[in-house]
């Protein structure tokens, strides 16, 4: 009978987080996953929990991924780990579980500690809907990019983000969504020096121009607020508008255009209109 592939969080900063079922599991599977088997080392230890460990990183995903399938298959069971969190959110491990799922092998999420969980939580911002987006890129160009397409978000967006690339990030966040736009920052969340700051774009970016940016962070920031109103003119009258534009002396195609960004309204068939 094939084993069981156990995602198993570990705690974000502080040990009193350990579930007792996050140990039980531990204890009864036959081997750990480790993203960094030092880390892991220790925290088995804290637990007095000895269990054969083996390496499962981003750069060995392949090779250790199918190993660990193999071991499945044979019938071992196997706890997945990272350093801090939650396995395969943001993480290689999401790797690990699509193999398991073209296997048909069980996984059995256990529920713990997400910083992206607790950062909304706390943040002060609307948590109904969200879009949690990682890690912005090192390149400025894609990083960009990526702010870009989430220009006309409306759910509240959830970052992870280093303290060496805050500044920077915050520079082209403010650039996107305006200075104005709310955010929360969660630095260092369930350790000793957690801090929730509460504040805006711009106002953050003058703060960590004066402050050194410390310990890790989750950004989390409010969504598009503003409201489309519905077009006030009907379909009849906005082509009489673009009627009147090119009888003003605006060509027709460029009258028409202008009142389909105007209203929403097709642009061939105002154009359609108008020349009837």
């Amino acid at each position: 009978m094939p084993g069981i592939l156990y995602l198993v969080p570990t705690p974000i900063g502080n040990l009193g987080d350990i579930s007792t079922r996050m140990i039980d599991i531990l204890n009864e599977v036959d081997f750990i996953a480790a993203e960094d088997t030092r880390v892991s080392l220790k925290i088995l230890n804290h637990l007095d929990i000895k269990k054969p460990l083996v390496s499962y990183y981003r750069h060995n995903t392949e090779t250790s991924g199918s190993q660990i399938v193999q071991r499945l298959l044979a019938g071992e069971s196997c706890a997945l780990v990272t350093d801090a969190g939650t396995p395969a959110i943001s993480d290689p491990g999401e790797d690990l579980v699509a193999l398991c799922a073209e296997q048909n092998l069980t996984v059995v999420g256990i529920p713990g500690p997400c910083a992206l969980v607790t950062a909304l939580a706390v943040s002060g911002l609307p948590t109904g809907r969200f879009t949690f987006e990682g890690f912005l890129a090192m390149n400025k160009k894609n990083r960009r990019e990526h702010l870009e397409s989430l220009k006309g978000e409306q759910r509240t967006m959830i970052f992870y983000e280093a303290p060496h690339k805050l500044l920077s990030t915050l520079g082209d966040m403010a650039n996107t969504f305006g200075s104005s736009r709310r955010i929360s920052l969660c630095r260092e969340l369930t350790k000793l020096h957690e801090e929730i700051r509460r504040t805006t774009l711009g106002e953050a970016v003058a703060y960590y121009q004066e402050n050194n940016p410390k310990g890790e962070f989750v950004l989390v920031i409010e969504g598009e607020t503003a409201v489309i109103e519905p077009p006030t003119l009907t379909l009849e009258e906005a082509a009489e508008r673009v009627r009147a534009l090119y009888e003003a002396g605006t060509p027709m195609k460029e009258a028409a255009k202008q009142l389909a960004a105007e209203t929403g309204f097709p642009k061939k068939e105002l154009y359609r209109l108008a020349v009837r």
